[in-house]
């Protein structure tokens, strides 16, 4: 096999890698370790495909604050055939020493463009008011950026969220939370039980909290599963790809809610609807909800009678989100990594 082969296995590796670039992160340290280090026997992937998780999480904690939460097998994946195999990395490290750690620069430099992208969309919300922001245009600004296609089921979580959440502020909506006075001696025996988990006592039977939507959290690779929970029973789920029937079961039995909310393409929700259906789910199901509402929804809140009260509030939420969902370390931090590895002196040594 080529080095030119070789190469075009890291650039769809590289391609396929969402804004946080795990993967690649690892293959550079992996390359770094053995050209710095200690030289790696690259054929025995068990040498070194535990100890590179270490190596890649202290790069990413540096420039990204979190490390991967995919599982152990989606991580290993990495070293598939598919991916980059042992054969593969040997070549890569091969040429890598060669040319003083050019394979390693060339990783990064992929790594600092992609996230230069993703300041597109932050720049968006933060250069338009509640008077010229279209969230259509917004998400369509991730569509068009093929480095970023893969990151876009966070943004449309991320619009959702920002829209629930303002919205459901707006409202001042509060929840109730009593005990059954024909419970009071139940209460009573197991006081010290409901003091800690439901913040009832005999004294305080009764208490009213804000209602919330909260998002799961940033999560792995795998487009199933929860994206956010109100704490008022509500499980949404926001998809925007097509569901097949497996991924459909999915959505409902990994979710123990009663009422789930799919947040779908406008184009889906008849199929999405008709899966559902089949496996006999659709009775969990509250609501589809498509980008068409979205849009609407958006258009009044940002513009609408009680834009004042709202609007802003909603444009702060997508550019907060952005920033949890999305971190980078600052300019400064990126130039120091890149000088004291040595990566800027081979800007006139780009790999091709």
């Amino acid at each position: 096999m080529s080095v030119k082969l070789a190469k075009g296995a890291l650039d769809r590796l590289i391609e396929k890698a969402r804004v946080h670039f795990y993967k690649p992160i690892q293959i550079a340290e992996i390359l770094y370790y053995d050209r710095v280090q200690t030289q790696l026997d690259l054929l025995d992937k068990d040498s070194y495909r535990n100890p590179s998780k270490k190596w890649r999480d202290k790069i990413c904690l540096e420039f990204l604050g979190r490390t991967s939460t995919s599982s152990a097998k989606y991580q290993d994946d990495l070293f598939n055939d598919n991916a980059i195999p042992p054969n593969i990395l040997n070549l890569l490290a091969l040429e890598n020493r060669k040319k003083d750690g050019v394979v390693e620069a060339y990783i990064y430099r992929n790594f600092i463009d992609r996230y230069s992208q993703m300041t597109n969309g932050l720049d968006y919300c933060k250069h338009n008011s509640r008077d010229t922001f279209d969230v259509a245009q917004f998400i369509s600004l991730f569509w068009q950026t093929p480095g970023l296609r893969r990151s876009i089921d966070k943004v449309y979580e991320i619009v959702v969220y920002a829209l629930f959440s303002s919205i459901l502020s707006a409202l001042n909506v509060r929840i109730n939370v009593s005990v059954d006075e024909n419970k009071l001696d139940i209460l009573n025996e197991f006081e010290d039980f409901t003091k800690k988990v439901i913040n009832l006592s005999t004294e305080n039977t009764n208490f009213s909290i804000g209602a919330k939507i909260n998002r799961v959290g940033v999560t792995n690779a795998a487009d199933r599963g929860l994206d956010m929970w109100a704490n008022f029973g509500l499980a949404i789920q926001v998809k925007h790809l097509t569901l097949n029937e497996e991924m459909a079961e999915d959505v409902v039995s990994q979710i123990s809610a009663d009422r789930v909310v799919i947040v779908c393409k406008s184009i889906e929700k008849k199929t999405i609807a008709s899966l559902l259906n089949q496996i006999g789910w659709k009775s969990r199901i509250q609501s589809i909800i498509t980008e068409d509402e979205l849009v609407d929804w958006y258009e009044r809140a940002l513009r609408g009678v009680f834009g004042d009260l709202i609007g802003d509030k909603l444009l702060k939420e997508i550019q907060s989100e952005i920033i949890v969902e999305f971190p980078s370390s600052d300019s400064k931090t990126i130039q120091s990594f890149l000088k004291s590895r040595g990566y800027d002196k081979l800007k006139d040594r780009a790999w091709k």
